[in-house]
């Protein structure tokens, strides 16, 4: 599993030019809110999911959107999905709870962990989200971010919320 600094050489490899602020480390939406000053772009919240199936799923969405795990599961056709296990977590994405984040389908060599993506994430600014730990945000372009999920082999299912 990759650590920040090999995350960030990989993108440096890919030509992927990022901002990273260190903070202390944060756990919700409202501690990263109460924490991040005037970070500009979108601020995201990432939901790691699975269904009967053993079906793994990223779900990235803008940090305020309302998400009925009932709905997702019927738009994604996964049916019935529920939170992930933090064992599950770290052997398919590296990462621990609270540090979930888009940059770690680096870690899912075997492309185990399908993407669904919120469709208003490509508009605006840059897209902040942990570099595989919850003590630094990291701002990419979402034209930047499509390239690093390409680089992996995930191709995102775009969601329009409310879903």
């Amino acid at each position: 599993m990759l650590s920040p600094q090999q995350l960030f050489a990989k993108l440096d490899a890919l030509g992927i030019a990022q901002h990273t602020v260190e903070h202390r480390p944060v756990f919700t939406v409202e501690e990263a809110k109460a924490l991040r000053g005037n970070l500009p772009g979108h601020h995201i919240k990432n939901l790691f999911l699975r269904n009967k199936k053993e079906e793994m799923w990223l779900v990235v969405a803008l940090e305020d959107r309302a998400v009925d795990l009932k709905r997702l599961g019927e738009a994604l056709g996964a049916g019935r999905l529920s939170f992930g296990s933090p064992d599950r977590l770290r052997r398919h994405l590296g990462v621990e709870p609270g540090s979930v984040t888009p940059f770690a389908l680096v870690n899912d060599e075997a492309r185990v962990v399908r993407l669904a993506l919120d469709r208003s994430l490509i508009e605006g600014g840059p897209v902040n989200a942990h570099p595989l730990v919850n003590t630094m945000t990291t701002a990419i372009t979402p034209a930047d971010l499509l390239r690093l999920f390409e680089a992996t082999g995930h191709t995102p299912i775009w969601l329009d919320f409310p879903v």
